[in-house]
């Protein structure tokens, strides 16, 4: 019994969060005149347990986003068998999105899981991806990841490096670049996040207007617990959210 009502508790605890990173979304979409729809939420779980993973997906949250590809092949393994084990309940489209840094020797076991790859940060991944993915016979979803705040200690490629990086993906067959991503410092004021956010927007808009990328070069992954508002504000089509939705 005390079982079940820690679970009914965490359930309720996630649910009201996660009702409030909606309204918040919501609301900063409206300031920016822009529709909350074209506004994707990834839930960060590298620091929860499965059973709240579990919690997410029965309440609708359909995009996960893990930071490291064992923890994230491990988890999708374990979700997959779990849903084929509830047959005659429905069964939501479940995307998976490596969201942290990722090695080439990584490359292949990450392809056959991840929906889309944000951390794409150099010719060498770019030239693993587009090797691998063309050996099992798809297309791979990335994003260049762009270090925006110049901080030294970050991955991402600079922004002066980014555009030809991102003319040379879309030469590639087996690779289809859909935007770009970065992370801005760690603080709790997010308004020091903004210039981060507004050069990668700035980047992104240049980009379009050249017409580098192609036609599905979409999207910003921007915007964590601590600064979505501000990344919605400034352009996000991607947010990455996790303690704010398990604290």
């Amino acid at each position: 019994m005390l079982v079940f009502a820690l679970m009914v508790t965490v359930r309720k605890r996630i649910s009201d969060n996660l009702q409030r990173i909606r309204d918040n979304i919501a609301a900063a979409a409206a300031r920016a005149r822009r529709d909350p729809a074209g506004i994707t939420l990834v839930a960060v779980t590298k620091a929860v347990g499965i059973d709240e993973i579990k919690n997410l997906i029965d309440l609708g949250v359909a995009d996960l986003g893990e930071n490291r590809a064992q923890q994230l092949t491990a988890r999708a393994d374990e979700i997959t068998a779990w849903l084929a084990r509830r047959r005659n309940e429905p069964q939501p489209a479940v995307r998976w999105h490596m969201i942290g840094h990722l090695q080439r020797n990584k490359v292949r076991s990450v392809l056959g899981v991840a929906s889309m790859i944000h951390s794409v940060d150099s010719l060498r991944l770019i030239e693993e991806i587009d090797r691998r993915a063309e050996a099992a016979g798809m297309v791979a979803d990335v994003l260049l990841e762009v270090n925006c705040s110049q901080e030294p200690q970050k991955f991402g490629l600079a922004v002066g490096a980014a555009t030809s990086l991102v003319e040379q993906m879309a030469t590639m067959k087996n690779l289809r670049p859909i935007g770009l991503m970065t992370m801005a410092a760690i603080s709790t004021d997010p308004e020091k996040a903004r210039p981060t956010f507004a050069r990668l927007r700035e980047l992104f808009d240049d980009m379009r207007r050249e017409g580098i990328g192609g036609k599905d070069f979409q999207h910003l992954s921007m915007g964590m617990t601590q600064d979505y508002e501000a990344a919605v504000e400034e352009g996000a089509t991607i947010l990455r959210i996790g303690t704010a939705l398990f604290e």
